[in-house]
Parts: C-alpha cells; structure tokens; sequence
C-alpha cells in the first residue's frame, strides 16, 4: 500500500517516485520519470512532467506546471499559478525538446502567486519572488524580487521576514537570525533562535512587566468624592439609590 496520499480524481502514472507522507490533491497529473520527495503537497491542478525533481517538504499550490527541466530542492514554496517555462523562443510549429533549459530553485526559496519564472535561471537560498514578478535572471540567496522584470528591493530572512539592514547589518526581529551584506550579496552569520522561541515580528514581550490598574480602587475614590456633590444637587428629588459596587 502506497505511503503517500493521491485523491481519486488525480493520476499518478507508473515510473513516477512519489516520497513519503506526500499528498496529491484533486485533478493532479503525475508523469513517469517525476521524482516528488517526502512531506510534499500538491495542490489543485498540478502538473508534473517527465525529468523533474522536487525535493523534500515543498509545496505547489493550485495550477502549477511543473515542466522538464525544473528542479525544486528542499523547502520549496510555489504560490498559485506561478510559472516555470523549459524554452525561451517556442514556436507550435518547430520542436525545441532537445533545446530544454534547466531552472533551479534552491532550498527554502518562495515564488508568490502568477510569478513567471523564465528557464535558465537559478533561484538562491531562500529567495523571495514577489506576486506577478517576472524573473529573467539568477536570484542571489535570500534576495527580495519584485516587478517586471523582476529587480531585487531588499533582502528576506531565511523565516520569511523582511529584513531592514543598517550599515550592511540586520538582525531579523522574528527569529534573532542575524545578516551581513558584502559586494551585493548577503549571508547569514549567526543562526536563527530555535522554533520554539521564534516571535511574531512586532512582540514587545520584554517590556510587557507593567503592573495593571486596579481599576475598582480608582472607581471607588471617585465615587466617594463625587457622591457627596450628587446629594446635594438631587435635593428634594429624593434619596440616590445606593450603588452596589
């Protein structure tokens, strides 16, 4: 029995590798010749062709294709309807199978949704390609790209975080991983905390030891001034109900 999970209306044919603890959600095509690794999913709709690879716990959002030549290492994310093409000049009338050209994306690199990546490029370490870009060229590790054609805009911690340098320095806010830029390209120079001590980017945690206001105390003392003024100004009005709190 197969350890991965195929919805029935999808296709997984006959010399694909399909990794462990993978799901194919509906309407998937899976050709012979695929290699899918483990922990991977699969949206709607997703094509995978013949000499492709995916590494391990990627994730393929609804209407990809996934064409010859395309390699996705370790901790891949693509957005939905993003793009991968194998053939810069294609023409119906002329085959071009023997003119493939291989795209890579590199560990732990993001690709938002309707980006286009043209082939021949590869896609550094945990790069980030911004919705509706239109990549033409090689993405350095952890670079930010947006537009058409794709520019790199700043630089992403390897959590996913934007990270603001100063003096060719960052510390992500989110996970403490910290970042040196050198000659156009950045690197990590100190490692992220530990999943579990990883905080939302805006957590002011270490300044939250503010006593509270005790504020039945507060209301009481001005009560007890305030209900001397009410008596005398109800005057023949008739006694004010006493308050219960």
């Amino acid at each position: 029995m197969a350890d991965y999970f195929v919805h029935e209306s999808s296709y997984v044919e006959a010399g694909a590798v399909v990794g462990k603890g993978t799901k194919i959600w509906h309407f998937c095509h899976v050709m012979p010749g695929a290699v899918i690794g483990e922990r991977c999913t699969l949206g709607q709709n997703v094509v995978v062709m013949p000499g492709t690879r995916i590494g391990n716990n990627c994730k393929i959002q609804n209407n990809v294709s996934v064409y010859e030549g395309v390699e996705l290492e370790d901790d891949v994310f693509c957005g939905p309807s993003c793009v991968f093409t194998n053939v810069t000049n294609p023409r119906s009338f002329i085959s071009r199978k023997r003119e493939f050209r291989p795209t890579r994306v590199k560990r732990g690199g993001s690709i938002g949704a309707n980006a286009t990546i043209v082939c021949g490029v590869t896609l550094g370490e945990y790069a980030f390609i911004g919705a509706g870009a239109v990549v033409t060229s090689d993405v350095p590790p952890f670079g930010l790209m947006l537009g058409v054609p794709a520019r790199r805009v700043g630089w992403m911690c390897q959590c996913g975080e934007r990270l603001p340098l100063t003096a060719g320095q960052a510390t992500c806010a989110a996970c403490g991983a910290r970042y040196a830029e050198s000659e156009g390209l950045l690197r990590q120079i100190a490692p992220p905390r530990p999943p579990g001590e990883i905080v939302a980017p805006f957590d002011d945690t270490e300044h939250m030891n503010v006593p509270l206001l005790d504020l039945v105390a507060q209301y009481r003392g001005i009560k007890d001034e305030l209900l001397p003024a009410e008596r005398a100004a109800a005057g023949s009005r008739g006694p004010i109900p006493r308050d219960q709190g």
